[in-house]
């Protein structure tokens, strides 16, 4: 019996949700046409069918992360610092799912440092996320709620510390349970108000 376009498209999701698992598990450098045929139920042969070499995978892989990422629901709050507050805790590996999507990004950091196109990218992706932070730090200045100074710079700061305690808590889970990343988190905003 021929195979119809749904079939495709079910083994394609099928496959896509093999990648991301062995991301998740095994991180970027884990990810191989093996593992995912293992994952999938399937042989490597078949994955050839989608992925004719690692650099298809490695980049397949980074677009549904980037997808995963882009559809991921977000918190919504208002304005102001409370919308300061929340672009930072939508990074924060709160829950297991928001865990995975940034154990992945981290992982796939020295993939993409080893190659020029993935690196220009990726700068690309922190500066929008950058400038996305900088205007909701700009609508807190002009309410009183942050210090007056360069937007930028203190979003790059906000950045800064919310991708470095991103690390942190990968690396020391139990020393950086959910509650513990929003009260560092609160504490960081609450002393950038005090120096209003």
């Amino acid at each position: 019996m021929p195979r119809t376009k749904g079939d495709h498209e079910a083994r394609r999701r099928d496959v896509s949700e093999a990648v991301w698992q062995v991301m998740a598990t095994r991180g970027f450098a884990g990810l191989t046409l093996r593992a995912v045929a293992a994952e999938v139920g399937a042989t490597t042969g078949l994955l050839t069918h989608y992925f004719p070499t690692k650099d298809a995978l490695v980049e397949y892989a980074l677009d549904l992360l980037e997808q995963r990422t882009v559809s991921r629901p977000r918190r919504q709050a208002g304005e102001g610092l409370a919308a300061v507050r929340d672009a930072l805790l939508d990074i924060l590996p709160l829950t297991p799912e928001a865990t995975d999507s940034n154990r992945i990004w981290v992982s796939s950091w020295d993939t993409a440092l080893s190659d020029p196109v993935l690196s220009t990218g990726y700068a690309r992706k922190y500066a929008q996320s950058r400038d996305r932070l900088t205007e909701r730090v700009a609508a807190a200045q002009e309410l009183d709620e942050l210090p007056p100074g360069d937007p930028a710079d203190i979003a790059a700061g906000a950045q800064a510390f919310v991708l470095g305690l991103v690390v942190q808590v990968l690396f020391d889970p139990a020393a950086f349970p959910p509650q513990r990343q929003v009260e560092l988190l609160d504490d960081y905003l609450a002393a950038l108000t005090a120096s209003r």
